[in-house]
């Protein structure tokens, strides 16, 4: 009996889980059709579920792939600043929050008590100093600008602190007795076990980089540095709306994160997990 009531329960919970799936994939879907839809019948009518079959083509796909030079100008600048914010951002926050976990320093707390300050601090506070800061060192529409404050997260300190939190001090005192530096340790002993929350950071911060919007529309300025979701908005005038890259191009942007979650989503779950307990 109490297996049988075990099994029903299991069944709730996946059929919950199938339900709200099904709700959040639901606006997607609706892109994604829409995305073969013709501009014409989208300006006249707009996005919706209802369409006739033989109304969908590939027009506006072979109209992004042929004609939108701009748009893959968007989108290579968008890969290159996430790729490098990934990249920085996972090397120096995980060197932060590191240290924060494995040593004994002065002043130690009361950094990790700014780390904690940032993070409940809104973005829109900080945007005001950061932009005059763009303008003292002279980065304003460069990809130096967008990725600066991205680079050190307050979000992934505090993460990486707390995963390592969870590693043994022994090895850094076995491989100290070895010879090897304090380097050493970091990037062939620690950085290893770290695996799973680089991976889940590494989504978490793509993401976020990849879908910011207000801070690169400050601090860009030319059409040929936009990213993504900045060259995007600017199809959206008073003076008319080109669908054709809108929908469709909307469709392709979701496709590196969706590369990025499949590849290190074996990670994700687990580096999540261990790294919101400890401490």
């Amino acid at each position: 009996m109490k297996k049988k009531k075990n099994k029903a329960l299991k069944w709730i919970v996946n059929l919950s889980f199938v339900f709200i799936s099904f709700i959040a994939l639901f606006p997607v879907f609706g892109l994604i059709v829409s995305s073969f839809r013709p501009s014409s019948d989208l300006m006249r009518s707009g996005m919706s579920l209802t369409f006739d079959l033989g109304d969908l083509s590939l027009s506006n796909y072979i109209f992004i792939f042929s004609q939108a030079d701009s748009y893959w100008q968007w989108y290579a600048n968008s890969l290159i600043v996430s790729s490098l914010v990934i990249f920085l951002s996972l090397f120096f926050s995980s060197m932060v929050g590191y240290a924060l976990a494995m040593y004994d320093f002065k002043g130690k707390n009361f950094i990790f008590t700014l780390v904690l300050f940032i993070i409940m601090v809104p973005f829109e506070i900080l945007m005001l100093p950061l932009y005059k800061l763009m303008i003292t060192l002279q980065l304003i529409d460069t990809y130096f600008a967008v990725m600066l404050p991205l680079i050190v997260a307050p979000i992934a300190v505090f993460f990486f602190r707390q995963y390592a939190l969870g590693l043994p001090k022994e090895l850094m005192d076995a491989a100290r007795m070895d010879g090897t530096t304090e380097y050493g340790i970091f990037f062939k002993i620690m950085m290893p076990l770290m695996l799973p929350s680089f991976a889940a950071m590494a989504i978490l911060q793509g993401l976020n980089s990849w879908n910011n919007f207000l801070w690169p529309l400050l601090v860009l300025r030319s059409d040929s540095m936009f990213t993504l979701p900045v060259g995007l908005a600017t199809l959206l005038t008073p003076y008319g709306n080109n669908y054709d890259v809108l929908i469709a191009g909307s469709v392709m942007t979701i496709l590196p994160i969706v590369v990025l979650f499949i590849y290190f989503q074996r990670f994700f779950i687990s580096g999540l997990a261990v790294g919101g307990v400890k401490g």
